[in-house]
């Protein structure tokens, strides 16, 4: 199982580092039948986060062709005032602690025009719409033989390029509004199973969906062995449209 890490400019560094890490380990305890790069819609380069101007490298170009497993993070900066949005249809991440900051310069990925002005997380995300991000994500979906997952705001990515309509995903609670209005089924649950699309909810839950992929497509044990390294308990149920619709509680 091969894995590409999408990474964009303004993306939240817990979304990519906590799967990338999980899904490496599961290399190593598979004897290497994982595999996780990095990866951009632009082609291997640095690639600066929304938070502090922190870069991360892009090895490869986000290609569906080599990919089994397509993660896409959500973004990190200033959290939007209720129904914010940029030119596009925009949602929410998570909230940061330095997201109040205004005396550090920041990168491109994280300011406006003033430097130290921090973007807020769903201008970072509505800038995915100008680049190849959604061209190549919706070559992803529309093959049935790649899954792509999302940690937090990067099922929204996914709803503004039109990509989920009628998909059932979850996001940051601050989001499921707007990804129930961009046409999906939004799920209030921490990881969310829609056969070639998983979803995970708020930053960490990146952990668990790394864990589950794991467990999915390798097995239990491999699973739990990572898990037991990280000494990370996983949460709540994962969510799938099975079984019988529960009556109201």
């Amino acid at each position: 199982m091969h894995v590409q890490i999408a990474l964009f400019d303004g993306f939240d560094p817990l979304d990519v580092i906590g799967p990338y890490e999980v899904l490496h380990a599961g290399g190593t305890a598979t004897r290497g039948a994982v595999s996780v790069e990095l990866a951009s819609a632009e082609g291997p380069r640095e690639v600066t986060s929304g938070t502090g101007g922190l870069a991360l490298r892009a090895t490869a170009a986000l290609d569906p062709e080599r990919a089994d497993v397509i993660v896409v993070p959500g973004a990190s900066g200033r959290v939007g005032a209720p129904g914010e949005a940029p030119q596009e249809e925009a949602g929410t991440g998570e909230p940061r602690r330095d997201a109040g900051t205004r005396d550090d310069p920041r990168q491109d990925a994280g300011t406006g025009d003033d430097p130290r002005q921090e973007a807020s997380v769903p201008e970072l995300l509505g800038r995915t719409l100008t680049t190849g991000l959604p061209a190549l994500l919706r070559q992803a979906m529309d093959d049935p033989e790649v899954t792509v997952a999302t940690v937090c705001g990067g099922s929204l990515v996914l709803a503004m390029a039109g990509l989920l309509e009628h998909r059932y995903a979850t996001t940051h609670h601050l989001g499921l509004d707007l990804l129930d209005a961009a046409g999906a089924h939004a799920v209030h649950a921490r990881v969310v199973d829609d056969g070639d699309l998983i979803s995970g909810a708020g930053v960490t839950s990146g952990l668990d969906l790394a864990l589950y992929l794991l467990e999915r497509e390798t097995g239990p044990r491999i699973a739990h062995s990572v898990e037991e390294l990280f000494a990370h308990d996983r949460r709540g149920t994962v969510w799938r449209a099975r079984g019988p619709v529960p009556a109201a509680l």
